[in-house]
């Protein structure tokens, strides 16, 4: 049986700190690296160029959006969807291979687990882990959907889908400025998307999901195992709920700036 060919694609904007580890992980296995970039500000085209991958750039329009984008671009039969934060190990790249050259017509879609990196520890519980994504499917098969910035990928209704052993390592925050920063980012996203849906929330409801988060996180998904790295998780995550829903009380108010 000849092997299936594999395009890689990541949606891009200003990684340059990211992106060639992730293009390192996959080169041996893809047979197309596609970048789709946002009109990257820094040295992320140089790199992704300097690689071999192809790069193509798109005006932002969501994630969502741009995610089906990519994948539409791609050139071959099956793609596997990265972002520019992650990488894969040994045992997943070899699990992949499998799948290429062995192709199951049945099967149109694979998920994996997804195991991140919070200021350089390896969170296994807080709800991070195992975080089961589909991320390598047919082209055509499925799209992407949910809420932005909190995509997913669906296949088709009907459509057999497996999962393959090993982890996508996910290289999330570097510093806890960082995620100050993408908390800030998502919050927007977040709250936009409530605001056009017409969803109001009231300070007592917002305070009741701030504490239910932190409680979820901590005690419920077993953050407490994560240690020290656990309870900043947690904390993170209520604060997180919190700004979300002060900026679309701010939408309402007509004071987001």
């Amino acid at each position: 049986m000849e092997r299936a060919k594999l395009s890689v694609v990541v949606i891009t904007f200003n990684e340059e700190r990211n992106i060639e580890r992730c293009i390192r992980s996959v080169q041996d296995l893809a047979d197309e690296v596609l970048i789709l970039d946002s009109f990257s500000k820094d040295n992320t085209k140089h790199i992704v160029t300097s690689r071999g991958a192809r790069f193509e750039e798109h005006a932002f329009d969501g994630h969502i959006q741009q995610k089906n984008r990519a994948w539409q671009m791609a050139t071959h039969d099956w793609v596997l969807s990265l972002d520019a934060d992650e990488a894969l190990d040994g045992q997943l790249s070899a699990a992949i291979e499998e799948v290429l050259s062995n192709d199951d017509p049945q099967i149109h879609g694979y998920s994996m687990n997804r195991l991140t990196n919070y200021c350089g520890e390896w969170v296994r519980h807080s709800g991070w882990y195992p975080d089961t994504k589909m991320r390598l499917f047919r082209k055509g098969k499925g799209e992407w959907g949910g809420v932005n910035p909190h995509d997913k990928f669906d296949l088709h209704e009907g459509l057999a889908s497996s999962h393959l052993k090993g982890d996508i390592l996910h290289y999330s925050y570097y510093t806890s400025e960082d995620h100050y920063k993408q908390i800030e980012y998502f919050g927007n996203i977040a709250s936009e998307e409530l605001y056009e849906r017409g969803v109001k929330k009231g300070w007592f409801t917002i305070y009741l999901k701030v504490f239910a988060q932190f409680m979820k996180t901590f005690f419920f998904k077993k953050g407490f195992l994560d240690g020290a790295t656990g309870f900043t998780i947690a904390r993170m995550s209520a604060f997180a709920t919190y700004r979300k829903y002060v900026k679309l009380k701010q939408r309402h108010a007509g004071t987001f700036a």
